[in-house]
């Protein structure tokens, strides 16, 4: 484990920007350090789909960096992290981190983490797929990425959207080791898991 414990998330500008600061909540109570890179367009989508501020999204976050800034720490793979979650990961982000030719801080940081084996998951969110979007997946993945749409979890019977979000987020973080308190697990604390 990396002392201290660290983690960066990314977040783009698709929808679905509750997915980013939920992991950011969830990465502050378990005492994990978050290191945060946002592109404008996330910014954009933050007023579009909450009514945060920036300052208050920006401030769920022990660190924050702007995407130019590719001297930042998390650009670096001598800066030791978990790894990164880009949540949400737009397709455009997604695909230049598989060409591996970065142009901002947030793809680089995804390709430092690559490089340096350690957890790379992209919540990527769009739908449907074309066969161009699967290639690149699929190239992600032979790179050693998780590609880990955020899909909604019905055994864990949600009954609000942010049950569905939270179920997503804590799915995500258990492929890096860690365990949110707000995830269900079949088998463990839900009914209909269990023989």
């Amino acid at each position: 484990m990396v002392k201290p414990d660290r983690m960066i998330v990314g977040v783009s500008g698709a929808s679905g920007i509750v997915y980013g600061i939920r992991a950011l909540d969830a990465l502050r109570t378990m005492g994990i350090e978050s290191h945060l890179v946002a592109s404008k367009a996330a910014e954009m989508t933050l007023g579009y789909e909450t009514d945060l501020s920036i300052r208050d999204f920006r401030a769920r976050a022990d660190h924050v960096y702007k995407m130019p800034d590719v001297g930042a720490p998390i650009a670096s793979g001598s800066f030791r992290t978990r790894g990164m979650l880009i949540a949400p990961c737009s397709v455009r982000t997604m695909s230049e981190i598989a060409t591996g030719v970065t142009s901002s801080l947030l793809t680089r940081a995804a390709d430092v983490v690559l490089k340096e084996r350690r957890r790379l998951v992209l919540m990527v969110r769009e739908t449907p797929f074309h066969l161009g979007h699967i290639r690149t997946m699929e190239t992600l993945t032979e790179m050693g990425a998780v590609i880990c749409p955020p899909l909604p979890a019905f055994y864990a019977k949600p009954e609000t959207i942010d049950d569905l979000v939270d179920q997503s987020v804590g799915r995500a973080l258990d492929l890096f080791g860690l365990d949110w308190d707000s995830t269900r697990r079949w088998g463990e604390d839900l009914e209909g898991g269990r023989r």
